[in-house]
């Protein structure tokens, strides 16, 4: 019986001994086949999905700097108009000015008076503006300033009364003003004076522009003194 333990030990013994390479062999299975995924994965690209996020989130620099550019051109642009627009102003004015200065010979008194004149026999038409309705006495003295020298008076006479620079009698000069209280104590009448006493009017209703004198009673008697327009006061 004891042979026979001994016996059954000794085959176990060589059992495990023949065993032992096959297990080893199978341990070592997996460190051939972690050498060879390895080798597969070295062969396949590398996966950077960091510079590719990098590049989708960051703008090119030319795409932030271009939107500045366009709003600062438009922005110039809009300063170029506005230049230009004053010195369309500028040279509206100095135009207005030349035109003032009677064509820059200092003649702009005698142009007035001579443009006044042509309009002489036109027919009186109470808030007549032009020639072809009719002036009544603001309305004739107003169309001249503005078409003769360009200066732009107030639309009637009790207010061009107010606006101009009082001037003596003994001072007046081609050009200025004369007023006349026709009715009450109210400025109501306007002329423009030439000279010697004299100016020309758009006097009433069924009347024509013509020149009267200052010393005829009626006109000497309403009298209500002389305004020099300012556009002129240094003509």
């Amino acid at each position: 019986m004891h042979f026979k333990r001994l016996t059954a030990l000794a085959l176990a013994t060589c059992c495990i001994a023949a065993v032992t390479p096959a297990i080893a062999d199978t341990v070592q299975a997996p460190q051939g086949l972690d050498q060879s995924a390895s080798l597969l994965l070295t062969d396949l690209p590398t996966f950077a999905p960091a510079s590719g996020l990098a590049q989708s989130i960051i703008p090119d620099a030319a795409a932030l700097v271009a939107p500045k550019a366009t709003v600062a051109s438009a922005q110039a642009e809009q300063e170029a108009d506005a230049v230009d627009a004053d010195d369309d102003d500028d040279s509206l004015v100095a135009a207005a000015t030349a035109k003032l200065a009677g064509h820059v010979d200092g003649h702009a008194r005698e142009a007035l008076l001579s443009f006044a004149m042509k309009l002489r026999d036109i027919r009186y038409h109470r808030g007549g503006r032009t020639p072809s309705a009719g002036f009544d006495c603001s309305g004739f003295v107003r169309y001249v300033f503005a078409h003769s020298i360009g200066l732009d008076l107030p639309t009637n006479s009790a207010s061009q009364f107010l606006a101009g620079l009082s001037v003596k009698r003994n001072e007046m000069k081609t050009g200025d003003l004369v007023f006349f209280r026709t009715r009450g104590k109210a400025i109501s009448h306007v002329g423009i004076y030439i000279d010697n006493g004299q100016f020309i009017h758009s006097p009433s209703a069924g009347k024509t522009v013509r020149v009267d004198s200052l010393n005829e009673a009626y006109w000497s008697k309403h009298f209500a003194g002389a305004k020099r327009p300012e556009g002129i006061a240094k003509i």
